[in-house]
């Protein structure tokens, strides 16, 4: 027995050894109490909302919310806060004088942001995963209906007077046509009506982010990017691949939208994230993540600029923000959401990679103090490889970063001409980066035998065109890479179980044989492509789904988890939805066998692969 026990206390104290995965607060948004005097911080990577005595800057306390929160806002007269648990699909209701988490109500599937109606009786969170918006009745706790909203529903604001709500999201519209140019939109809703009472068009946008509206309502600003996908990479030195603008609505700019860049000449500042909008209506502060500053735009030298100028020319004008951006400040790493104190002296600014929040003068324009969110003090390699990821400074003229086309670490909807004596060749749909690490070879073609030559000398010799990563930093970025772990599936049943549709889905997808009985041949089987942990053979295959723009039909075989998030589909992006990979680039069954497939069938084979 003595034997038993000392071999028990040896494997408890081994096992209370094994090390335990590094969190960072990357703090992700701020808010501030109506008084001014506390500050509240979201922190994404420690599931917590930090909460500040802004005249001591001291932490009164982390309040527990759910897993990796990504949004957050105070109710109107400021009694509680209201926080979007994005991987928990629901939001936590957290008190603001006890600083206790005091309810959790249901959302949709992965809320990304939640602002609460002037009465306090009604939640709208943006769900981006869902592409809807719930609407949630905060007495019950329950959800009422969902709105549809734009692809990536992600960042929503309330105008002044309450009668609207603002939605964007920050992956484009799916288009009609083969390599069309972005649009998305900023999606409106009539509060008292609870329905969708317009959507603005944003065209050449794909990755909107926070919006914003003066106090007075007149003018509305939204954070977007204007990718510029349509044309070779090779006119990075040409201003040709990535804007960073703002788009402007309301009253202010006669009713439509207008879009302006806050890039110059020759330095770009992206991608903007948060806007803080002066109560004055003076300035509006822009965040600019990748450029680790924040972009202060005179609104009065803005308006009259923008009623003078050609407004068809200005988004893509890179000498037109000389007339507006009177400052750039340089915070933390990786600044993400802003707020104002109420009396305006001063900007709170999250800086996610950086686990910090700068506090800048307002008057003096510069950082006054910094707030620390006690983060570990040592760097591991993956949080190292992380701040590379979120930075442009290792592109042309700052241009973008890995973060520009991977948003979030995931990916951007679009397609693109990478090569750079492409020239309308080689098309690519962009693929999510989660779990990918043991999917070699990369690139479409498979040219690519590992993360370290896909990000290294490619990264710097084709998109970057400047000196690229040193031997330790590549490390450390695949390293970063590596470690994205998949988001929850949401159409797994919770035990696991299949539903009655995604069982006869399976079916189709392990059959060997077609319904009248003939074999189906080895190679166009889908378990023989689509095998193993991530449902790939990590071969190159000829499923005749080439376009003229290709030099080779084989293509790399993708891996399909959760393959129903990342639409566009196939090499190109060319089929807008799973269906479409079958119905429409398959007609002679090269790409697996579903030709004699009922409608019905085809749905329960796509119910299915939603589960993998």
């Amino acid at each position: 027995m003595k034997r038993i026990a000392l071999i028990l206390s040896f494997a408890i104290v081994f096992i209370g050894a094994i090390p335990q995965p590094v969190r960072y607060p990357s703090p992700i948004e701020v808010a501030v109490s109506p008084d001014g005097s506390r500050l509240f911080v979201l922190c994404e990577g420690t599931d917590e909302v930090a909460a500040f005595d802004t005249a001591t800057s001291s932490c009164l306390r982390r309040i527990p919310v759910g897993h990796v929160p990504k949004g957050m806002s105070l109710s109107a007269d400021g009694n509680h806060l209201f926080v979007a648990n994005s991987w928990a699909d629901n939001v936590s209701i957290v008190d603001t004088k006890s600083l206790e988490t005091v309810r959790t109500v249901p959302a949709g599937f992965e809320p990304n942001a939640v602002i609460a109606d002037q009465a306090g009786t009604t939640l709208y969170a943006a769900n981006r995963i869902g592409n809807d918006i719930s609407v949630i009745d905060v007495a019950s706790g329950k959800e009422t209906k969902r709105l549809v909203a734009g692809r990536g529903a992600s960042y929503l604001a309330l105008s002044p007077d309450g009668s609207r709500a603002y939605a964007t999201h920050i992956y484009p519209t799916l288009r009609s046509g083969f390599r069309d140019a972005p649009e998305s939109e900023i999606t409106v809703i009539d509060t008292a009506r609870q329905i969708v009472a317009d959507r603005y068009r944003l065209h050449n946008a794909a990755g909107v982010f926070h919006v914003a509206l003066s106090r007075d309502g007149r003018l509305g600003m939204a954070a977007e990017l204007r990718p510029k996908n349509l044309v070779p990479l090779a006119h990075v030195e040409h201003a040709g691949v990535m804007g960073n603008a703002i788009a402007l609505f309301g009253e202010d700019v006669g009713g439509e939208v207008v879009q302006i860049p806050i890039d110059e000449l020759d330095r770009y500042f992206t991608p903007p994230f948060g806007i803080a909008i002066a109560a004055d209506k003076s300035v509006a502060y822009i965040s600019t993540t990748g450029s680790d500053s924040v972009t202060v735009i005179d609104i009065t030298k803005l308006l009259a600029y923008v009623r003078s100028a050609d407004r068809q020319s200005i988004a893509n004008d890179l000498s037109a923000s000389a007339n507006y951006v009177t400052a750039r400040i340089p915070v933390g790493q990786g600044p993400k959401g802003v707020v104002l104190s109420p009396d305006g002296t001063r900007l709170y600014v999250a800086n996610r990679m950086g686990d910090t929040v700068s506090v800048i003068n307002t008057r003096t324009r510069k950082v006054a103090s910094t707030l620390s969110l006690g983060a570990p003090a040592v760097l591991t390699s993956q949080r190292r490889g992380e701040q590379l990821f979120y930075s442009a400074r290792f592109g042309f003229q700052e241009h973008f970063g890995c973060a520009n086309c991977h948003l979030e670490a995931t990916f951007d909807g679009m397609s693109w001409d990478l090569e750079p004596d492409g020239f309308g060749k080689d098309i690519v749909d962009n693929r999510l980066l989660e779990d990918v690490g043991d999917t070699a070879p990369f690139k479409w073609n498979g040219g690519n035998p590992n993360l370290e030559t896909e990000c290294g000398p490619r990264t710097e010799k084709y998109f970057y065109r400047s000196q690229g990563y040193t031997v330790d930093e590549l490390a450390d970025l695949v390293t970063f890479i590596k470690s994205i772990p998949l988001r929850p599936n949401r159409y797994r049943l919770p035990d696991g179980e299949l539903t009655s549709s995604q069982d006869r889905g399976r079916t189709i997808f392990e059959r060997t044989r077609t319904k009248s009985g003939a074999p189906i041949p080895v190679a166009n089987q889908c378990g023989t492509c689509h095998s193993g942990p991530h449902y790939t053979n990590l071969q190159l295959t000829d499923v005749a789904s080439g376009k003229p723009t290709d030099r080779s039909g084989l293509i790399d075989v993708p891996q399909l988890s959760n393959i129903a998030l990342t639409a566009p589909y196939l090499h190109d992006g060319s089929a807008r939805t799973l269906e479409e990979i079958w119905t429409i680039f398959s007609p002679h069954d090269t790409h697996g066998v579903t030709n004699d497939l009922q409608k019905d069938e085809l749905n329960d084979l796509i119910e299915y692969l939603k589960t993998l």
